[in-house]
C-alpha cells in the first residue's frame, strides 16, 4: 500500500492486517486500553500494583487487541493457552514468609517477555510467594506502549506487575530506588533484564554482598552476548556500539557502583549466589554461570501457530539511531531487499526515528508496522509473511525460536563494512558478523545487494 499523502504521513497497517494512516511520528503508545491510563489505588484485592501514570489524551491501537486478551489488572491466570506458574529460585527449601520470592526488573518489552519466558521454565515451589515484576519505563512512547501491552498479558498469567515511575526526577528517582532496594534485598530470586543499566546497577550495588540469593539475567537481546563476554573477562560493562570507555566524569563518578554490581553479578565458588543467564543467545558462560536455553516454550503455548501470507515482512532496526549505519545506506539496503525478495511491509523498531520511516515508506512504499508487542508474539500470533527479512539484530536468534513447527523462512542480511559511519564503534562490524555468523535455522543473505539504475549499494 503506497503512502497517500505527503511524506509527513507513512502508510500505517496493524500487525493484524487492519488498515490506517497515520502520521509516523503521531506520539501516541499503542495497543493501551484507556482503562490503564486512570490513576488507581492498588489493586489490594488482587495483591497487584495496577499502572497509575495519567494518561495524555486519547490513544491509538497500531495492533488489534487479540480476544484472549482481556482487561488489564486481571489475575486469574486464564488465558488462551497453559496458564504460566511463578517462578523463583528453583532450589526452593526455604522458611515461608521468610523471604519473598523472585523480584524482576525490566525496562523494555523484550526483557518482559523474557521473564514471562523464564517464569513458564521454573515453575515455583508452592510455599514461595510467586514472581512480582518490576517494570521501570523509559519516557520513549513506542516503548512505553509495548510495555504496557506486555504487562497486560503478565497480568493475565496471574503475575503482579508494579509500574514504577523511576525517572521522574532526582528527588523521585531516589525514593523509588530506596523502596525497591528494600524489596530487592528481601528477594530470594533476582531477574534482571539489562545488566548495563545504571538504574539496575544501583540497586545491584544497594543489596548485601553476604547475601545468599540466585541472580538470573534474561535476554536484552544480542546485548547478552556481550554482557557475558565482558563479565568473563572481568570488565567493565559497556554497550557494544559505544565508543571508548562510558561516560567521561560521570562514568568516572559511577565507576565504584559499576565494580559493586559487577560483583554482584559474579557467582560465589561456594554455590551461594549462583548466577544463571537464561538466554536464546548462543554464550559461552564463565566459570560457575549457569546458562539455561531459552526455546520460548511459553510464546507457543500461548500464540498461534500464524496464518502465513504469500509476501515478505522486513525487520527494521535501529542501527542508524545508534549511529552505527549510515541512513543512505541503510535506505538503499531495504530498498534492495524488498525489490529483490518482494516485501510488502516493514515492522519498524520501536526506536526508529518517525524521520526515517518517512523515508523508508518515500524510498520503497513499504506498509509500516508499528507492532503493539515484541515481535515474537507479533510474528507467531500472525498472520506473517513466509519469509522474513533481518539485518543483524536478536530476532535472527529467536523468531526461529518462537516460529518452530512453521513454514517461515528467516534470512539475515550481512552489514556490508562500508555502511557503517566513521563514527561507528570498532567493535561493531566484529559484533554484528558475529551476531549473524552464530544464528542458527536462518538463511544467510549477501550484503551487496542488486541496485536500482543509476545508483549503487
Amino acid at each position: 500500500m503506497s503512502p497517500s499523502g505527503p511524506a509527513a504521513q507513512a502508510a500505517v497497517r496493524s500487525a493484524d492486517g487492519s488498515d490506517r494512516v497515520a502520521a509516523v511520528d503521531e506520539p501516541v503508545e499503542h495497543g493501551i486500553d484507556r482503562g490503564i491510563d486512570r490513576d488507581t489505588e492498588h489493586d489490594t484485592d488482587r495483591g497487584i500494583d495496577r499502572d497509575t501514570e495519567h494518561g495524555a489524551g486519547p490513544t491509538a491501537h497500531a495492533a488489534a487487541r487479540p480476544a484472549a486478551d482481556r482487561a488489564p489488572g486481571r489475575a486469574s491466570g486464564r488465558g488462551a493457552g497453559p496458564a504460566v506458574r511463578a517462578a523463583t529460585d528453583p532450589g526452593g527449601g526455604a522458611t515461608p514468609g521468610k523471604r519473598d520470592g523472585a523480584l524482576a526488573f525490566v525496562e523494555s518489552p523484550v526483557q518482559l517477555l523474557n521473564v514471562l519466558e523464564w517464569a513458564h521454565n521454573h515453575p515455583a515451589p508452592g510455599a514461595v510467594s510467586p514472581l512480582v515484576l518490576v517494570v521501570l519505563p523509559p519516557h520513549d512512547p513506542m516503548t512505553r506502549g509495548q510495555l504496557r501491552r506486555m504487562a497486560e498479558l503478565a497480568r493475565d498469567e496471574g503475575f503482579a506487575v508494579s509500574w514504577q515511575e523511576a525517572r521522574d526526577g532526582v528527588g523521585g528517582a531516589l525514593s523509588s530506588l530506596l523502596a525497591l532496594a528494600r524489596r530487592a534485598r528481601r528477594a530470594r530470586t533476582l531477574v534482571i533484564g539489562d545488566p548495563f543499566s545504571r538504574y539496575v546497577q544501583l540497586l545491584l550495588a544497594l543489596t548485601p554482598a553476604r547475601a545468599e540469593r540466585r541472580i538470573t539475567v534474561v535476554d536484552d537481546g544480542t546485548a547478552t552476548m556481550e554482557f557475558v563476554s565482558q563479565l568473563a573477562r572481568g570488565e567493565r560493562f559497556v554497550r557494544w556500539h559505544r565508543r571508548g570507555v562510558r561516560g567521561g566524569v560521570r562514568g568516572l563518578l559511577f565507576a565504584p557502583v559499576s565494580r559493586r554490581a559487577r560483583r554482584r553479578l559474579t557467582p560465589r565458588r561456594d554455590g551461594s549466589r549462583p548466577v544463571e543467564v537464561f538466554s536464546s543467545m548462543p554464550v559461552e558462560p564463565p566459570e560457575n554461570v549457569i546458562v539455561t536455553a531459552n526455546e520460548f516454550a511459553w510464546t507457543r503455548a500461548r500464540f498461534g501457530p500464524p496464518r502465513l501470507t504469500r509476501g515478505a515482512d522486513l525487520v527494521g532496526t535501529s542501527l542508524v539511531e545508534t549511529g552505527v549505519v549510515d541512513t543512505e545506506r541503510y535506505l538503499e539496503a531495504v530498498a534492495s531487499l524488498a525489490r529483490a525478495y518482494g516485501a510488502t511491509r516493514y515492522f519498524a523498531h520501536r526506536r526508529e526515528s518517525s524521520e526515517k520511516l518517512q523515508q523508508v515508506t518515500a524510498a520503497t512504499g513499504l506498509e509500516i508496522v508499528r507492532p503493539d508487542l515484541p515481535l515474537e508474539l507479533v510474528a507467531r500470533r500472525g498472520p506473517v509473511g513466509r519469509t522474513i527479512l533481518s539485518f543483524p539484530s536478536t530476532v535472527v536468534h529467536t523468531l526461529p525460536l518462537a516460529l518452530a513447527g512453521t513454514a517461515v523462512t528467516v534470512a539475515v542480511c550481512d552489514v556490508d563494512p562500508a555502511w557503517l559511519t566513521r563514527t561507528a564503534s570498532p567493535r561493531a562490524q566484529g559484533f554484528l558478523a558475529g551476531v549473524t555468523g552464530t544464528a542458527r535455522g536462518v538463511r544467510r543473505l549477501p550484503s551487496t545487494l542488486p541496485a536500482p539504475p543509476g545508483r549503487s549499494v
